[in-house]
């Protein structure tokens, strides 16, 4: 794909695309519709924004929010792309000239919310548009909302599949950072999808460090803040939370802003702005904040109370290190926050009739449990996070709390063997709390009721405590000895490990302890980084670069990434020949940013610190 490369080059400044992104390119170009599932960082927008500038129309983007379409068009007009978007916070002015500009062909890429998509006036407008000059793709960004079991379901996304009857023959893309097995197949069907090239990367984000912390205090969480360098952001499920700890880090001289749902549209963009723009250090928030967020520096992210699911845990600690530096993923678990996401789960009511929306609920409450075992897991993190996703892992990833400081295991098989017995004793019809009952022998009337009192397995199991017949079970699903089914019910079914364990053909080795807890030696990481990179020139590399973003009012990473000012560190250029072979420079950073960077390396070079 010659042509493809040449304009990845000149604007993006890359000479290789990154894993997937050619296929889904190549699909693209071929007219066809595309499902491509790729992890946060995984450059999904480079997959239909690329596109965009190799055929003769235009690229609309359904973008869920306002923040994100606005952040994405900034980066694309700083590499010298046309790209706009309509949206609520333009004025009446400030549309006319967008669409006046757009009818005359002047854009390559519109960017869109779903909610404003089917006014009559938009409608007009997207006709017009078509007709004149095309739209040759529909790319549907963060399509997992089109989901109800996806884990940020919005009801506006359900009127997509419109698209595909106002615009029949325009191929349709989905991206998404997290997608199930079901949740793809809901896609597919949702925005009637034909016949489309399905792209599943691998979810592994190997430069992250997952860690759960079981001993949680505000003390603490400040020492982890001040000991942590670069962008940060921390998650709390609650507004009050929000406020609380925003207040304590600021009365501790530590720079950080709120962002939730309780503040006004403006105070919350001008708190995330400040943040993307490194002016201050941590931004603390609800959920509502970080879908799409670019910034690619941020080093650290921390959930001070349980996430609520696996899928949304996964994208929000996801946010760290988009650039693929090393960056540092925490939870702090404590019980009580169970009972506030339950409290969340019960709010989930019809808003036409006020009754409960059984299906949602059940489903969440499912997803709160699997959140759980993973943050009460004795098991290779990773490998949790990478099963769910019905992807492998080896279990040893060296790079969470439980392979880094690994409980110690014993030899579990027997007890294993009379739980999986027990499942297909129960014909594989039951969920974990269940086969606990029967094992323990419980005098339930269901258990009962269903003959169970008579099974060989009933009361074999009273030797071993609840919350270890808990543990034993979750680890058993974490290494996929037992599945367990994703509709809402978490039923228990055998697999051929689990026969082959009833079989005493496979030792269960398990550890079944409390999580350590410890954190990973971030000092010789950032070591070993400022040794690669110079500390010096890197420091100072980001002070311009931040003077100039400054200028231009936006974020220091749309001028260069970290990983691009650790190159220039690396190479040193001093020619603009030289400056233009560093990834992440294309032919317009070259012109606008070049000069400015090369003069700052080659005084540091006159110092004396020039590279060998």
């Amino acid at each position: 794909m010659p042509d493809a490369k040449v304009v990845l080059k000149h604007y993006f400044g890359y000479t290789d695309f990154r894993p997937g992104q050619e296929q889904v390119i190549t699909a693209i170009l071929q007219q066809r519709d595309v499902l491509a599932i790729m992890p946060t960082g995984g450059g999904k927008s480079l997959c239909y924004q690329l596109p965009a500038l190799l055929q003769p129309g235009l690229t609309l983007v359904i973008s869920p929010l306002i923040a994100l379409m606005q952040d994405q068009v900034t980066a694309l007009l700083n590499n010298g792309i046309a790209a706009t978007f309509l949206n609520s916070t333009l004025t009446a002015a400030e549309r006319g000239d967008r669409t006046e500009h757009l009818l005359k062909g002047q854009y390559k890429l519109l960017y869109m919310a779903p909610e404003t998509l089917f006014s009559e006036a938009m409608t007009t407008l997207l006709h017009r548009l078509h007709t004149s000059f095309g739209i040759d793709t529909i790319a549907v960004d963060e399509a997992h909302c089109v989901s109800e079991w996806g884990h940020d379901f919005r009801q506006e996304y359900c009127q997509l599949f419109n698209l595909r009857d106002r615009l029949p023959q325009t191929p349709i893309v989905a991206l998404t950072a997290t997608a199930t097995e079901r949740v793809r197949s809901d896609i597919v069907a949702q925005l009637r999808l034909h016949n489309p090239l399905i792209h599943l990367s691998s979810f592994d984000r190997p430069n992250l460090y997952y860690e759960v912390r079981t001993e949680r205090s505000l003390e603490r969480l400040i020492r982890q803040v001040r000991s942590s360098k670069g962008s940060g952001i921390i998650y709390c499920l609650t507004r009050k939370q929000v406020d609380a700890i925003t207040e304590r880090l600021t009365s501790e001289n530590l720079s950080a802003l709120p962002y939730h749902a309780g503040l006004s549209d403006q105070v919350r963009r001008t708190n995330q702005e400040r943040w993307l723009r490194d002016d201050v250090q941590v931004m603390v928030a609800t959920i509502a904040f970080g879908m799409g967020i670019n910034k690619p520096d941020v080093r650290f992210v921390i959930h001070y109370e349980l996430a609520k699911n696996i899928e949304g845990y996964y994208q929000e600690s996801g946010r760290a290190g988009r650039d693929g530096e090393s960056a540092q993923c925490t939870l702090y678990f404590a019980l009580r926050d169970v009972e506030t996401i339950k409290f969340f789960i019960k709010q989930k009511v019809d808003t036409t009739t006020g009754q409960p929306l059984e299906l949602q609920q059940r489903i969440a409450n499912q997803q709160l449990q699997q959140m759980i075992d993973y943050a009460e897991a004795t098991d290779c993190r990773r490998a949790i996070l990478l099963r769910y996703f019905n992807q492998s892992h080896s279990g040893h990833c060296g790079q969470c709390d439980l392979c880094r400081f690994p409980p110690p295991k014993k030899d579990w098989t027997i007890p294993a063997q009379k739980f999986l017995s027990c499942v297909a004793r129960t014909k594989e019809r039951f969920g974990i709390h269940y086969v606990i009952q029967v094992l323990r022998g419980a005098k339930q009337a269901r258990i009962q009721e269903l003959g169970h009192d008579k099974l060989s397995v009933y009361g074999i199991g009273q030797d071993l405590s609840p919350a270890t017949w808990r543990s034993l079970g979750r680890s058993l699903l974490h290494r996929g000895y037992v599945s367990c089914t994703d509709d809402g019910y978490g039923i228990l079914k055998l697999n051929d490990l689990s026969w082959q364990i009833m079989k005493k053909e496979l030792v269960v080795l398990l550890a079944i302890a409390e999580p350590s807890g410890r954190s990973p030696d971030t000092k010789r990481s950032r070591r070993s980084r400022e040794k690669a990179t110079g500390t010096d020139l890197f420091e100072q590399l980001r002070l311009l670069r931040k003077k100039l973003a400054d200028q231009q009012q936006i974020p220091p990473y749309i001028v260069f990434s970290d990983r691009t000012l650790a190159e220039l560190c690396s190479s040193q250029p001093i020619t603009l020949e030289e400056f233009a072979k560093v990834p992440g420079v294309g032919e317009r950073k070259l012109a606008l940013y070049g000069p400015a960077f090369i003069a700052l390396i080659a005084n540091f070079r006159k110092q004396g610190n020039a590279t060998n």
